[in-house]
């Protein structure tokens, strides 16, 4: 049986860095899902038609990573044919053997509300600017201004809007060093797998 993790939160919390240490951890598959909405609104055109069309190629685009990528995916991601359309693909990989992670804004509410392990990921707005702009380079004020633009659009919209999980494990990272967080988290897991009678 698949172990799954889902892993939401807003931009540059940390929940991807958490994600894909786990996944190397325990040889879990891994899924950026925030990457399917950059790469439709990437794409231009019709978001719908951009999603149903979506391949692996469009996932390695070079420009996803940036703000003006974020804002359109949170922007589509608000369109519920969009989320329609890439649920399926999500479930489908949260499925694989011997396990996998997910990290996004809605995997623990929407996508896998009966993962094994959930985790909400979160941090100050400015510590999150910060390593937002940090990593592509950009003003930190502007950053700071776009990221809570997002929180609110997203928090917002009535399609899976971002929010924990009832049961999720809030962990916040604002004061935690990458190492800290990653151990944590994989605490959890652990106390996870340990535990088989929560297994579904």
């Amino acid at each position: 049986m698949s172990f799954t993790i889902a892993i939401d939160g807003p931009a540059a919390s940390g929940k991807g860095t958490i994600a894909r240490a786990i996944a190397r951890r325990f040889g879990f598959h891994h899924l950026d899902t925030g990457l399917l909405y950059r790469a439709v609104g990437a794409r231009g055109g019709d978001p719908v038609a951009a999603a149903r069309a979506l391949t692996g190629a469009d996932l390695t685009r070079d420009d996803l990573r940036s703000n003006e990528a974020g804002q359109a995916a949170s922007r589509v991601a608000a369109i519920p044919e969009v989320r329609d359309a890439l649920t399926d693909f999500q479930r489908r990989f949260a499925a694989q053997e011997p396990g996998a992670v997910l990290d996004g804004r809605d995997i623990g509410t929407v996508i896998c509300p009966d993962a094994d392990l959930k985790l909400y990921v979160i941090a100050s707005d400015e510590v999150r600017a910060q390593r937002r702009a940090a990593e592509i380079g950009a003003d930190p004020a502007a950053t700071l201004a776009a990221l809570r633009e997002r929180d609110a659009r997203d928090s917002a919209r009535s399609a899976a809007p971002l929010r924990p999980a009832a049961d999720a494990v809030i962990l916040d990272t604002t004061e935690m060093s990458v190492t800290d967080a990653v151990t944590r988290a994989i605490a959890e897991v652990r106390a996870r797998l340990r535990a088989p009678a929560t297994r579904r």
